[in-house]
């Protein structure tokens, strides 16, 4: 009867250790796993599933054409801004993308409170002052009796990667009303495709 643990399969060394694969193979394994998930789950061509757009809900909107580029743009500026506020806040990720940031967010490890510049905490506040103060202003554009406006689909899908595929086309209305309101918040030239 064998004593220990089984030996794990794979090539050795003369030593008997195992040989360990190559960082560029691992990183080339793993791109092709996730574009064959990109094709299999969004129903892509290989090509297409190289598109970035394809990794946040926001982007595989504008990637079916159903936000233009400019709000597809609004929309990644907005998502930028909110996050450094939370950083510069103190407030933490709203969506960790990674079991290491959400053990920083946590404090379990990763250093202690950063020390910002005032002038910066500032800014930044402003920053997302402003945008709040955009979507705010366009939440009072709808009708009444609409269930959600512009700010909280605007926030839902940016900031916490809500998909957006079965939002209704009332939805899709206000959160491009939304994007719009940022764009113009942002000096984005409008396009209208």
């Amino acid at each position: 009867m064998a004593r220990g643990r089984k030996r794990k399969a794979g090539k050795r060394h003369p030593s008997g250790k195992l040989v360990q694969p190559r960082l560029e193979e691992t990183q080339r394994e793993v791109m092709s796993t996730v574009l064959e998930a990109r094709q299999r789950h969004f129903g892509v061509s290989e090509r297409q599933a190289k598109d970035e757009r394809l990794g946040t809900a926001l982007g595989r909107l504008a990637f079916v054409g159903a936000i233009t580029l400019s709000q597809y743009a609004a929309g990644e500026l907005y998502g930028e801004t909110m996050a450094r506020h939370r950083a510069v806040v103190g407030l933490p990720l709203a969506q960790p993308r990674s079991v290491t940031g959400l053990l920083i967010n946590e404090g379990i490890f990763g250093g202690g409170e950063p020390v910002h510049d005032p002038e910066l905490i500032d800014r930044i506040r402003k920053e997302a002052a402003a945008a709040t103060l955009v979507l705010s202003d366009a939440d009072r554009d709808m009708p009444a009796g609409t269930r959600r406006g512009p700010s909280l689909l605007v926030h839902s899908l940016v900031c916490y990667d809500v998909d957006a595929a079965l939002w209704s086309a009332a939805d899709l209305k206000w959160l491009g009303h939304g994007l719009d309101a940022l764009a113009k918040l942002y000096r984005i030239r409008l396009d209208s495709s």
